[in-house]
């Protein structure tokens, strides 16, 4: 398939990531109750490993990647934007440290043209725009308050993950999606292992329950933890293989606006598994999301067709 653009695929690749991962995430509080950031990271990664390598025969799945200096310069990034977000959610508010990190559209576009050279339409444009917009209605007022220095840590994070979502087509694009599927759960479980080592030798002050996410070194956790760390692991498996096919065959400025439709799929799952409603904001933003979307997907298929 090489770098033909197929929006329209890519559109339907996302949306199903989307209601995967926004299912599973929503059992993170589940998983943060027990156990630590590091060693949810750690196991995942491991129980990833183990059903990679039981569907890499059947399914004929090629693990090893054509350049290794690329995969691990792109995993290693996604993993560095990782680590910073979660890092910034100890002493950021939630809400501000998630619309920072939303800000990777716009770092698309603005590295997709000024690096790369790409040109980029008004629509795109414009649907950025919409669709950060809705994100702020989203997360509230608050994510506009509080701003300071350690605020530009989630910006960063943004950046850094945009700069990832590039590196999937321009520096990758040979690549199995399983290899660079394979290369994101190693960079993460490298990570959870040092995390839960550095903890282990310097324990820190832990709160009860989920708010000792961050600062939790290992512990014995219950078949709980156990149960939905596989849950997310076969889920990030899925949602997120289909994430990285999306970026391979469509430009990153397309699918990082595409992207967007999280938001709404993680709010509607919080909807059906806890009965949280949203705000008469909240649901404009989403109308604002799922728009900005649409142009992206409309605006595709005149052009492709």
């Amino acid at each position: 398939m090489g770098n033909s653009d197929r929006t329209l695929a890519a559109a339907g690749l996302i949306l199903v990531y989307a209601m995967v991962i926004g299912f599973t995430d929503n059992y993170v509080r589940v998983i943060a109750a027990e156990a630590g950031l590091w060693q949810f990271h750690l196991t995942r990664s491991l129980m990833a490993a183990v059903l990679l390598g039981l569907a890499m025969v059947p399914l004929g799945l090629r693990l090893r990647p054509q350049r290794w200096g690329a995969v691990v310069a792109r995993s290693s990034i996604h993993g560095a934007a990782m680590v910073i977000y979660f890092g910034a959610l100890a002493f950021l508010d939630v809400a501000l440290v998630a619309a920072g990190l939303f800000t990777a559209p716009i770092w698309v576009l603005l590295i997709s043209r000024f690096v790369y050279g790409h040109a980029i339409g008004p629509v795109r444009i414009v649907a950025v725009i919409l669709g950060f917009l809705g994100v702020v209605l989203v997360l509230g007022p608050e994510a506009l308050a509080g701003a300071s220095l350690p605020a530009v840590l989630p910006v960063l994070a943004g950046a850094m993950y945009a700069m990832g979502n590039i590196a999937t087509r321009e520096w990758c694009a040979g690549e199995s999606a399983e290899t660079l599927l394979a290369g994101f759960f190693a960079a993460l479980g490298v990570i959870g292992a040092v995390g839960m080592a550095v903890l282990w030798m310097l324990p820190l002050a832990v709160p009860e329950g989920a708010d000792g996410f961050l600062q939790r070194g290992p512990v014995w956790p219950s078949a709980t933890f156990y149960f939905w760390t596989f849950v997310q692991a076969a889920g990030s498996l899925i949602g997120v293989g289909m994430m990285i096919r999306a970026y391979q065959i469509t430009e990153a400025s397309k699918a990082s606006v595409l992207e967007y439709v999280i938001l709404p799929a993680s709010a509607f799952w919080t909807w059906v598994l806890w009965g949280t409603g949203l705000a008469p904001l909240a649901a404009l933003g989403m109308v604002l999301i799922v728009a900005a979307g649409s142009m992206i997907a409309l605006r595709a298929k005149a052009v492709e067709g």
